[in-house]
């Protein structure tokens, strides 16, 4: 989880600032002339301290940045972007807001589902603060309480919801989420854009169950699926059974295809029922087709010498 343990004033208290340096070398150069025209030191002194108190007063501001500015304590508004102006030692600025898209990681680590099954989430937070002044004003470090207030929303969506829903229902459980983080952050000037769940990790010997699950799921499935494929060549054989009870003819010829195909191969060997070959006339046809088998089969002797 990401934490934050600075304000922005702080990350922010190195800020380069070329008008203030301008200033501060102006000043400082004006009181060195001034010293070498008088032959006396107290005109560059004068020009250091002056330089140095009125480069207090100019900042400058990035294009996403918002300056908070008090004078004497109390909130005066914002400031920015661009160059500025603050009265030296009155007003000063606590905080620089960024209105950029922020991504902030959080993470439930062994946070028990509904149905009490231990589980780690990662997840990421894209949210922006649309309110500078309540940013500023309404929470002592809004980035801090953000990140708070997204793990546990989390740990409470995790806590109501079933593994199942939990591992196929992220993107409902990602809108839920993003709903109930938007409602807490809301009110300190800041908007949730988006929240995505990266990884859902399960304990072992629950992936190996749930794979063992689904291996019968699908064996169970395919075992269904050839019986159906079962049922179905029954019909199919019921059907062709009423074509040939009353057409010969059509038999004899399936009788001789299904011989062919039996013996067409170098070596076959077919079976036939006996009261097929009564019924069906096939005896002499198998006969005549064993002979013509036997004779492709056997070497034709040569001359005697």
């Amino acid at each position: 989880m990401e934490m934050f343990s600075k304000d922005d004033a702080d990350r922010t208290a190195a800020r380069p600032n070329v008008v203030a340096l301008v200033i501060f070398l102006v000043f400082a150069a004006a009181g060195a002339i001034v010293s070498l025209a008088t032959s006396n030191a107290t005109g560059a002194v004068a020009g250091v301290l002056v330089g140095l108190v009125l480069a207090q007063s100019p900042k400058v501001a990035k294009q996403w940045e918002r300056a908070v500015v008090l004078r004497l304590g109390r909130y005066v508004g914002l400031r920015g972007p661009g160059v500025f102006w603050i009265v030296p030692f009155v007003e000063t600025i606590t905080r620089w807001v960024d209105q950029r898209v922020i991504t902030t990681s959080f993470a439930a680590e062994e946070t028990l589902t509904s149905d009490t099954v231990p589980v780690n989430v990662d997840a990421v937070l894209f949210w922006l603060v649309y309110d500078p002044e309540k940013a500023a004003l309404e929470v002592q470090d809004y980035r801090q309480a953000v990140s708070w207030a997204a793990q546990t929303g989390l740990r409470d969506i995790i806590g109501r919801t079933e593994l199942t829903t939990l591992l196929r229902g992220r993107e409902r459980i990602e809108a839920e989420l993003q709903q109930l983080i938007d409602a807490r952050t809301n009110p300190w000037g800041i908007t949730v854009q988006s929240v995505e769940m990266r990884d859902v990790v399960i304990p072992n010997a629950l992936q190996d169950a749930m794979s063992r699950e689904a291996q019968a799921a699908r064996e169970k499935q395919a075992r269904i699926i050839l019986a159906q494929a079962e049922v179905e060549i029954a019909h199919q054989f019921d059907s062709a059974a009423k074509s040939y009870q009353n057409n010969p003819t059509a038999l004899h010829l399936r009788a001789m295809n299904m011989l062919y195909e039996g013996l067409k191969e170098k070596g076959a060997l077919m079976l036939v029922p006996s009261s097929a070959v009564e019924s069906m006339g096939m005896g002499g046809l198998m006969g005549g087709a064993a002979l013509a088998q036997q004779q492709l089969t056997t070497p034709v002797a040569g001359p005697a010498h």
